[in-house]
């Protein structure tokens, strides 16, 4: 199917919105400096991606440290379906991309800026939104704060794929949908499965079980103000003898 009647684009901007702002933003790169617009690119083809896998990270790492083992199993849960999302997101796209067959924006309009050369797939949905979004969605469930600034990357990031002139802006949005709508609407089968895994790898002995559960971080934290009450203790002790 050669593209779905709403989402094709006239050869110019006219009184199309999505063309419209395509234009707006994409002239930004026209009127950037080479360097910035050369930093954009890494940005937008790598740079946010290697940044969310840094948040996905950085959470795992504190999920870790619960009070309990069925906490730390069920917030890594959270966690390790934040990227799992992104990639069942990305397998739901596959076949809307083939349905809607929306060409890239340089191929209908002329005087883009293109930032990336050689992307001859389709257009929309956009996979880098759909990753960086259900990236962010995901994190959200498992932790409010670091969540929100995965989302604003994922904003980001779309906004760096129309600068690049490599998709119209309701690419970006589509991505946006779908990526928040896998990882919110499939969480709880998520973390009902992942969740006993967790536990399971928590329970084991030696360092695996570590990916987990670190409950060292915890007791050592809890612990500290004990032994310094203890030494308290043992000089008036020493003190009255």
């Amino acid at each position: 199917m050669a593209g779905l009647v709403a989402l094709e684009a006239p050869a110019t901007s006219g009184s199309n919105p999505d063309v419209t702002l395509l234009y707006d933003i994409n002239g930004l790169a026209d009127d950037a400096p080479r360097w910035f617009d050369r930093t954009m690119e890494f940005v937008g083809e790598y740079g946010i991606l290697i940044a969310l896998v840094l948040v996905v990270l950085w959470c795992w790492w504190g999920a870790r440290k619960r009070g309990s083992l069925d906490e730390a199993a069920s917030s890594v849960a959270a966690v390790v379906w934040a990227p799992l999302a992104a990639g069942v997101a990305v397998l739901v796209n596959v076949p809307i991309r083939s349905f809607v067959e929306r060409p890239r924006p340089f191929m209908d309009h002329d005087g883009l800026e293109v930032l990336i050369k050689g992307k001859t797939d389709f257009s929309f949905v956009s996979d880098h939104a759909t990753l960086a979004m259900a990236i962010g969605a995901g994190l959200f469930i498992a932790h409010r704060k670091l969540g929100l600034a995965a989302i604003g990357l994922a904003v980001l990031e779309g906004f760096c794929r129309v600068f690049m002139g490599v998709h119209y802006p309701t690419d970006v949005v589509g991505g946006f949908a779908l990526g928040t709508a896998v990882a919110l609407l499939l969480s709880p089968l998520a973390s009902a499965l992942l969740t006993p895994l967790t536990r399971a790898i928590g329970r084991t002995s030696g360092w695996v079980s570590r990916l987990v559960w670190a409950p060292g971080a915890v007791a050592s934290a809890v612990e500290l103000p004990e032994s310094s009450d203890s030494a308290e203790q043992a000089e008036e002790r020493d003190l009255a003898a």
